[in-house]
């Protein structure tokens, strides 16, 4: 087991999103643990949305970390792929802006269109920060088995699924968005990571630094 940092460390994360809730469904819980910890920003930047899932966007991330900030743009739900320039040119604008220590983003081989495109492209963008790629249920049935886990207590967990629920309306009449998907995809990272509830990620490189840093 690997901490995140010493304590007292500064740490940005950066957490990518194609749509409203992807980052709240791939890394809400790891958001909730670190809240309170010192000297620790969150940002957001989501890629689409329409002006009612702008607003839930906008709400639900300081409600998962306390004076997060998130940007929403309007591109096409649906559609990244063909707008790669405006994609590339969002995440470049944001990478001159932000120099984060941790850019969480969806996984590279996603089956969702969006979620893929921003997988890849933000490798590209970020390359001195660790990259945990986030994972998201969907009936595409393209989970895999990942290699990072972030333990979450039960108070977390259950906080979680009730913030889902909260900060999305909009999404809550769909089939697949109930407390039996959210916890059970929990419990699953839990025992794989010898623990009761945790969220699983993914990262195709990791840096250690052996060296004791003040700061960052």
């Amino acid at each position: 087991m690997i901490g995140l940092a010493p304590p007292g460390v500064p740490l940005h994360l950066l957490c990518v999103g194609a749509h409203p809730d992807d980052i709240e469904i791939g890394c809400g819980g790891t958001l909730l643990g670190l809240a309170g910890r010192p000297a620790t920003t969150v940002t957001g930047l989501v890629l689409t949305g329409t002006v009612d899932r702008r607003k839930e966007a906008e709400d639900a991330l300081p409600q998962f970390f306390p004076g997060a900030s998130v940007r929403v743009l309007d591109l096409p739900d649906g559609r990244l792929p063909a707008h790669w320039d405006a994609v590339k040119d969002a995440l470049e604008e944001a990478a001159d802006e932000w120099r984060p220590t941790i850019v969480m983003a969806p996984r590279a081989d996603d089956a969702h269109q969006d979620h893929r495109l921003l997988g890849g492209l933000v490798s590209t963008v970020w390359r001195d920060a660790l990259i945990l790629h986030y994972e998201i249920p969907k009936w595409d049935g393209d989970l895999r088995t990942p290699n990072v886990y972030v333990p979450l207590t039960d108070d977390v967990a259950r906080r979680k699924v009730e913030l889902l629920h909260r900060c999305f309306p909009s999404q809550v009449h769909r089939d697949w968005w109930d407390d039996e998907l959210f916890t059970g995809l929990l419990r699953i990272r839990g025992v794989e990571s010898r623990t009761r509830y945790a969220e699983g990620f993914s990262s195709a490189k990791l840096v250690l630094d052996l060296e004791t840093r003040s700061g960052g």
